[in-house]
């Protein structure tokens, strides 16, 4: 699956009187820029469009990192508690979990959540309420980590160069069903995988999940840190640039022309609509890629040059790398990444 793209209409709370606004661009110096804002509701060829905010899945967003005051106390903390080491993927399944992109998970999932995952691409929460999970976010262990947890109720995660990370909380330790995860996911256990060979094969038979307490804003020091932004973030983002309409586009790739036109072609069918400041979030995936695919600082290059040409508009663009690794999952990964971006974003219902 060469790219993800996902279309999200929107109306943000904004007045609906004639603005005028400066804001920074990512590849292009502040302007002047006229925007206006949107109607309630709009009609275009026998489409209603009927605004309405649309929380993230679970009613809020679930973000991990704990407060600056607790810093110092929870890395003090760390380093009394066993240690799990993550691997770069699990690494960015912390930074996915700490932002609420994977809203409303607070930390790796319990067995009942994963089951649910596979079995039903979705998770009961305990008001009853049913919501998208299609991928599993999980942490595996191997026997001898087992071990050394023994009885311990919390454990700490470390990064590869030694550096606390988080402290995983009411802790719940189970099998890990490689064969099963793997069947339910891809829909094979056909050798050749890429995330499979990379992160579940050789893998601990267990699995350990728990309440994420995350000790700091996960960076990653390549000089991309700063087009990584939380959904948090972007929503102030969206407001900032009084966007009445917000459409994402997710690729792992360079931007070619018939994303390109694709792109373009959505933002003038909602302006046609009645939109009057559709902006576009552009959204490369960050995380785990396979080894043939272009590399995340590449890929930013190219993605600098196609603003900087104008074949996007910097003013109406925002370039926020997207953290999750690739699993390579067609569908089922698709809907994932559907979920997580609409995170980001207040959203207008369709109806025919």
């Amino acid at each position: 699956m060469a790219s993800m793209a996902t279309t999200l209409f929107v109306k943000t709370s904004f007045p609906s009187h004639h603005l005028s606004k400066t804001f920074d661009t990512h590849f292009a110096p502040s302007s002047k820029v006229n925007i206006f804002g949107g109607a309630k509701a709009r009609t275009h060829q026998g489409l209603r469009v009927s605004s309405g905010l649309i929380e993230p899945d679970g009613g809020k967003l679930v973000e991990l990192v704990v407060k600056d005051s607790e810093r110092d106390l929870k890395k003090g903390e760390a380093f009394s508690l066993p240690r799990i080491k993550l691997s770069r993927i699990d690494l960015e399944w912390v930074h996915v979990l700490s932002e609420g992109w994977a809203s409303p998970l607070n930390g790796f999932m319990k067995e009942s959540e994963f089951l649910q995952t596979l079995h039903f691409n979705s998770i009961r929460l305990n008001d009853g309420s049913v919501v998208n999970m299609s991928l599993p976010i999980v942490l595996a262990i191997d026997d001898s980590q087992k071990h050394r947890i023994g009885d311990s109720k919390k454990v700490a995660l470390f990064d590869s160069l030694g550096n606390p990370i988080a402290i995983l909380n009411n802790i719940e330790i189970y099998k890990h069903p490689k064969e099963e995860r793997i069947a339910r996911t891809w829909g094979t256990t056909a050798p050749g995988l890429p995330y499979v060979e990379e992160a579940i094969s050789k893998a601990g038979n267990w699995l350990i999940g728990g309440d994420l307490e995350v000790i700091e804003p996960i960076k990653y020091h390549d000089g991309l840190d700063h087009f990584r932004l939380s959904p948090a973030e972007l929503r102030d983002e969206f407001k900032k640039r009084n966007a009445d309409a917000v459409f994402a586009f997710q690729l792992r790739n360079p931007v070619h022309n018939g994303h390109a036109l694709l792109m373009t072609d959505t933002r003038k069918r909602l302006l046609d609509m009645g939109y009057k400041n559709p902006v576009l979030l552009l959204h490369p995936l960050g995380g785990y890629t396979k080894a043939d695919d272009v590399p995340l600082d590449w890929r930013m290059k190219q993605h600098e040059k196609v603003l900087e040409d104008g074949v996007l508009d910097p003013e109406t663009t925002v370039v926020s790398i997207f953290p999750s690794p690739m699993h390579y999952a067609g569908p089922t990964e698709s809907k994932f990444n559907d979920a997580q971006v609409a995170i980001t974003c207040e959203h207008d219902n369709l109806s025919d």
